[in-house]
């Protein structure tokens, strides 16, 4: 299934790629932190590893940790500004719990 991209997310990542000058696209990846016990990571690719899942969507690459699959598979991308505040979103369906301040989750 993997994971889907809003028209925002998107044209964010195309951006700032282009912005970078160099770049295949966005990796996404769990990692074990905070309250809940799950954070998102997010980091740009310039060589994808041997292990990542490949998803395509809107002209954008997204690389997807295999070990992350289970804890992100159906997630929506979103970017999003509110007030001063911006930054990508995400629409977990995995997701059953999340820290006070937003920043892990749990599943």
């Amino acid at each position: 299934m993997g994971i889907t991209l809003t028209q925002q997310a998107a044209d964010h990542i195309n951006r700032y790629i282009e912005k970078r000058g160099k770049g295949l696209g966005l990796r996404l990846a769990v990692k074990t932190t905070g309250c809940s016990g799950l954070a998102y990571k997010l980091e740009y690719v310039d060589e994808p590893n041997p292990n990542d899942l490949l998803c395509e969507q809107l002209g954008v690459r997204v690389y997807i940790d295999q070990k992350s699959l289970p804890f992100v598979d159906g997630t929506q991308l979103d970017y999003a500004r509110e007030g001063l505040n911006e930054g990508f979103k995400f629409s977990n369906p995995n997701e059953k719990a999340s820290c006070g301040c937003g920043e892990s989750f749990t599943v």
